[in-house]
């Protein structure tokens, strides 16, 4: 009877082993779907580099865009000639939806950005504060360098000043102006100057807008942090003012504009997970082609579903999205059909949509 006893509680032992064993398998191999919620106001995001999850690749979402002039927020834009990269989430938290622009974040592996430098001026009148000290502030191409100009309030003398400036990249990904020149232009009152010295410093003042750092002559711009979103990064290897652009060259490319030119304008999103709407695809295989015949396929990713709504989707034999979108230009908008509801339901004879291709 001790023999048969000590086997079974042997057996015993061996099957709740067993059973927790299979209790903590499940528990580690349980997938885990990341929430879609934002950082809080004021939190900065925590962006996810792609050397962070290189181990997973397929969780990636590749980008590839031609031709895109996307919309930054309501007063600037940029032109991406074309991009290969990542759509990465700004946290581990979050999967990356067109409805949020602070979601994502794009990341350049290789690609050619134009930023019309008259734009930027505008953009940085737009943002700075009040006690920011240049006022009416204007950049332009000035040969090779940027030219950067305004109206310093300086004491209670308004100065007009001009800073001529070389553009290289940072660390960081970000862009410098290194200044090589300021000048105080237009001074019928020099007699009352004197002496008087202008700085950098003098110019930027002690309350620079957010994304701008001075360190002596030298302006430092950061792009995620001065620009809205949906923001942009990479390995910025090199800059040139080609007037009136500074054109941002990532990862070595060529800035080949007669072979561009040949692509059609489009933004594709493939792999990993994106949320747009009320869907989400796993793994993602969108497409969003312009459907009109601009240079530029004219793109806001905050009101995308507004060029949606006036443009036509078709389901791919790969289980992909394609999307036909028009321009943004209020000229080309029409009212789009109403949704169904039961009533157009239940009648059958009612007729389809007017927007709706019959074959």
């Amino acid at each position: 009877m001790t023999r048969v006893r000590a086997s079974i509680v042997v057996a015993v032992v061996l099957l709740l082993g067993a059973l927790l064993g299979a209790r903590l398998w499940l528990i580690h191999s349980r997938p885990t779907y990341p929430s879609t919620s934002l950082p809080a106001a004021g939190v900065a995001p925590e962006i996810v580099a792609p050397a962070a999850t290189s181990r997973h690749p397929a969780s990636l979402t590749t980008v590839w865009a031609h031709n895109i002039r996307l919309r930054k927020g309501p007063v600037f834009r940029i032109y991406i000639n074309w991009m290969r990269g990542q759509m990465l989430p700004t946290s581990s938290t979050l999967v990356p939806s067109l409805d949020e622009a602070n979601s994502f974040q794009l990341f350049i592996e290789k690609g050619v950005i134009h930023v019309n430098l008259a734009d930027f001026g505008k953009y940085l009148n737009s943002t700075s504060p009040a006690t920011f000290p240049l006022k009416n502030i204007k950049v332009s191409a000035a040969g090779s360098q940027v030219r950067l100009s305004g109206i310093l309030h300086k004491l209670l003398l308004p100065l007009p000043v001009e800073l001529l400036c070389d553009v290289a990249p940072a660390s960081e990904g970000r862009t410098v102006l290194h200044v090589t020149k300021i000048d105080v232009l237009k001074l019928p009152v020099k007699a009352m100057l004197g002496g008087m010295h202008i700085t950098v410093n003098d110019v930027i003042g002690k309350d620079p807008i957010r994304g701008i750092e001075v360190a002596g002559n030298d302006l430092f711009f950061d792009t995620t942090t001065l620009l809205p979103p949906p923001h942009i990064s990479g390995q910025l290897t090199s800059t040139t003012v080609a007037s009136p652009d500074l054109v941002l060259i990532f990862g070595n490319s060529r800035d080949d504009q007669a072979h561009l030119d040949q692509w059609h304008n489009f933004l594709r999103l493939t792999g990993g997970t994106v949320n747009f709407g009320n869907l989400t695809m796993h793994p993602a295989d969108l497409t969003l082609v312009d459907a009109s015949k601009d240079f530029w396929f004219d793109l806001d990713l905050v009101h995308y579903q507004t060029q949606l709504l006036q443009g036509f989707s078709r389901i791919t034999p790969q289980s992909g999205l394609e999307m036909f979108m028009p321009s943004l230009d209020e000229r080309h908008r029409t009212k789009p059909s109403p949704s169904l509801d039961v009533d157009w339901l239940r009648n059958r004879k009612e007729a389809l949509p007017s927007d709706v291709p019959v074959h």
